[in-house]
């Protein structure tokens, strides 16, 4: 969890406010949203629910029924700054550009926020 939190305080700027913040590297804004969706799997684990935050993870979560061949039933995608904000809290659900198909999908809503960050820029 350390690494994680680590991860999303060095975008927390730019994740609170891109115009004012210089955009992070590839590598931390990979590192941030992989890092956060590997702690979504490993809280909520299962199988009911695919994340994906293109293009730099997908993982399953949610208990339930096992999905194995072909396209998930169930499968939220999102760019990697909206994966982060909903991941910080920063955007809830309900506002997030998310593609969420299935009946299962929005139940990753109840696992968030991961590492709550503070709206302002105040820290």
């Amino acid at each position: 969890m350390h690494d994680t939190k680590a991860a999303v305080d060095a975008i927390a700027q730019w994740l609170r406010n891109p115009e004012a913040a210089q955009a992070p590297s590839r590598n931390e804004l990979a590192k941030a949203v992989r890092n956060t969706a590997r702690t979504l799997e490993h809280d909520a684990p299962g199988h009911s629910v695919e994340l994906r935050v293109p293009p730099f993870v997908a993982v399953q979560c949610i208990e339930g029924p096992r999905h194995t061949r072909g396209t998930p039933p169930n499968v939220v995608e999102c760019s990697p700054r909206t994966w982060l904000q909903l991941a910080t809290g920063l955007i809830r659900w309900e506002e997030a550009d998310v593609d969420a198909s299935g009946s299962r999908a929005g139940e990753i809503a109840a696992w968030l926020p991961i590492i709550p960050l503070r709206s302002s820029a105040a820290e």
